[in-house]
């Protein structure tokens, strides 16, 4: 791969994983070193930095850290947004399906900055491996932590890609190009995945030593995640053919062992303040930094593009928030979603949020014409700043988007980006991992109050929603599911809820995406949002998920060169 003959290790004076009172990063290791310079304990933990660091070296070009190009904004969540069609192109590819290649140059940059992060892994692995426990008495922890990241590479290889070549540090360079991308079957590779969070889940501390570093119960969660994404088996054609009961029951007993090592934060809205980082919610996080002695901070560059156009910003306006997903938030006269007729009505201004019930999370994530922006009742977000309406509508993502007066935030270029870490995994995220496997095993009624503590607590968010005058902004209803009161919790109603609370919950996070694709459902749902969606943004109407190709992105053709056709395309893509 070129990113193995190209790359060589570059130790990074400002590594990644701690915000600005973190310590375990301030080694300031600088220029390139190699060989057996590097066969000590003090460059071997440099080594284990710079491969921390790749976990959040992403840009707005090939933004990782946030997955919203690929999870947002393929699915019916979020529009590209921006200046048109044509700004930023390959993303809108990535929106519409239609006009995907693998020939795409994002997608390429893509699958390289993910192999450095697999790279940087694999060496630092090597190179403890290299080390006895008594000249390195951290090596079992270290060697835990970075199976750990190379974990997380991979998963993302995984949901991106179905198919990659999987190399580990046992592999030397001159066999490099023998490693095709199916040499591992889907449900192989998504063994490879797990063995990395089980080895870490049985050799790291149960508590983390520093900030930024994963714990056990870490491990445990990313574990239950690979296992919750692998139990839907799928054929060759990326239909889900069987989910295995087996995978499930583990889902379920590693969210009970972690059980008391988190909670969710008492206020939704909490989770998206940079004040609130690293609460008991949050399981695992990029962290980010700023006035740590580089030009910038480590900031998250990736959702640099997505700040509104109002005076305060500037640029860019991207993942734009969809029609279909505000109204998706309307609640019926019992506080319930409205499954059914949720997309009758569209909610598009203020008036609309109080002439309607909704739930209290839209507040929480959708800039609003009329409406407070980010909990500042002074600060009204106006349609002047959405870039592009006639395109892409009137709305704003708040949840990554951080207010103006931040100690956080830093303008570079004619970019914002903030040191707010990105969240991979929130408790929530558990809690309904949990509830899915109990569904589907068929223990439903042991799900119902994991999905109603995730209404209770969105029940109880509203306290920083109110307008100058101390009112709440819109109309909030949201209640609990109570069997035989204002529901009948059967399996395939239990089911309806656990999708519909995922989507309320994680909407514009960089989730969705793999929530359809995981449940087999991607084509059904995303070509009748099209059908429907098309009429209020006519750019859509060349939109079009054919199945059995699109539920995932075309291995980059860049890379099937390089490999000498070793490296076998997708289904569908040729």
């Amino acid at each position: 791969m070129k990113v193995i003959k190209y790359f060589s290790v570059v130790l990074s004076a400002a590594m990644l994983l701690v915000s600005c009172n973190d310590d375990f990063l301030d080694n300031q290791p600088k220029g390139t070193v190699s060989g057996d310079q590097l066969n000590t304990p003090k460059t071997v933990e440099d080594m284990v930095v710079a491969a921390y660091s790749a976990i959040g070296n992403d840009h707005w070009t090939v933004p990782f850290g946030s997955m919203w190009a690929y999870g947002s904004v393929r699915s019916d969540d979020s529009y590209k947004g921006g200046g048109g069609t044509g700004d930023v192109g390959d993303f809108n590819n990535y929106e519409l399906f239609t006009f995907n290649r693998p020939n795409q140059g994002s997608t390429d940059l893509l699958w390289y900055r993910l192999y450095v992060g697999v790279s940087r892994a694999n060496d630092a692995l090597a190179r403890i491996n290299n080390l006895s426990e008594t000249e390195y008495p951290q090596k079992v922890q270290r060697e835990a932590e970075m199976r750990f990241v190379r974990g997380h590479f991979n998963f993302m290889l995984k949901i991106l890609f179905k198919q990659f070549p999987y190399i580990d540090e046992t592999k030397q360079k001159d066999e490099y190009a023998q490693i095709s991308n199916v040499e591992y079957t889907s449900d192989e590779l998504w063994e490879k995945v797990a063995d990395d969070f089980r080895f870490a889940a049985e050799n790291l501390s149960f508590a983390s030593q520093e900030v930024g570093r994963p714990s056990q119960s870490t491990a445990k969660a990313y574990l239950a995640k690979a296992l919750l994404y692998q139990a839907y088996e799928q054929d060759a054609q990326h239909s889900v053919v069987n989910v295995n009961r087996e995978n499930l029951e583990q889902v379920v007993t590693l969210v009970d062992e972690i059980t008391g090592s988190y909670a969710l934060q008492s206020d939704y809205g909490q989770n998206f303040l940079w004040q609130y980082e690293n609460n008991q919610e949050s399981v695992f996080a990029i962290q980010r930094s700023v006035d740590d002695g580089t030009p910038n901070g480590r900031l998250d560059m990736g959702s640099a593009l997505n700040y509104p156009m109002g005076s305060t910003y500037g640029c860019c306006w991207f993942n734009i928030p969809s029609q279909n997903l505000v109204n998706s938030y309307q609640t019926d006269q019992n506080g319930l979603p409205k499954f059914d007729t949720y997309d009758a009505t569209d909610l598009v201004s203020a008036p609309d949020f109080k002439a309607h019930t909704v739930d209290p999370r839209v507040n929480h994530t959708v800039g609003i014409p009329g409406q407070p922006w980010k909990y500042q009742p002074s600060v009204m977000y106006e349609r002047s700043w959405a870039r592009t309406p006639e395109l892409y509508g009137v709305f704003s993502s708040m949840k990554e988007v951080q207010q103006p007066d931040c100690a956080c935030l830093r303008k570079v270029g004619p970019f914002f980006a903030s040191s707010k870490n990105n969240v991979v995994i929130r408790y929530a995220d558990v809690l309904l991992w949990k509830a899915e496997a109990l569904i589907e095993l068929g223990r439903q009624d042991e799900a119902l109050p994991l999905i109603n503590s995730i209404r209770e607590r969105a029940q109880n968010s509203t306290g920083m929603l109110k307008d100058a005058n101390g009112n709440l902004i819109s109309d909030f209803r949201v209640d609990t599911y109570k069997p035989g009161v204002n529901i009948d919790w059967t399996q395939e109603n239990a089911r309806k809820a656990l999708r519909w609370e995922r989507r309320l919950e994680f909407a514009m996070e960089g989730i969705r995406f793999f929530d359809l694709v995981r449940w087999g459902i991607a084509a059904e749902t995303l070509n009748a949002y099209f059908d429907s969606e098309e009429t209020k943004r006519q750019y859509l109407k060349d939109a079009q998920f054919q199945k059995g190709r699109d539920e995932y992105l075309p291995i980059p053709q860049q890379q099937i060169d390089f490999s000498k056709g070793l490296y076998k395309q997708n289904a569908n893509w040729n």
